[in-house]
């Protein structure tokens, strides 16, 4: 074997050697990031879906006008759901909606238990 294969042979087993290696873990941090991207990701695909609903129901409207000033009999299409706004991002992180049910339960049982400690009035 030559010096060019074997060099060859080295360098491809110790750059392989490098693709089993173990990623670490994510992060706690690292896993709430990628969650919000998927949900950024997510809501950007409704955005673009009522975009192009926008756009579908007003190539058919104009399609719709010019068949009119034709004389042509356009049928209304029937069953077909209006576009559906998705609105504006928000994205609450795990971690606040965990802590926000626990502290809204908990006004709910001081409340259901106020009017039973009360005393009565005549």
């Amino acid at each position: 074997m030559n010096r060019t294969a074997a060099f060859t042979l080295a360098s491809l087993l110790l750059s392989s050697s490098a693709v089993w290696a173990k990623l670490p873990p994510l992060s706690d941090e690292a896993k709430a990031k990628a969650a919000e991207a998927a949900a950024k990701t997510a809501h950007a695909g409704k955005v673009d879906n009522y975009k192009l609903c926008k756009s579908m129901d007003g190539v058919a409207a104009r399609y719709a006008a010019e068949a009119k000033k034709q004389g042509k009999a356009v049928k209304p299409t029937a069953g077909l759901a209006p576009c559906a706004d998705p609105g504006a991002f928000v994205y609450p992180p795990p971690a606040t909606v965990a802590a926000a049910a626990p502290a809204a339960a908990a006004p709910a049982k001081t409340l259901a238990a106020a009017p039973a400690a009360a005393p009565a009035k005549k």
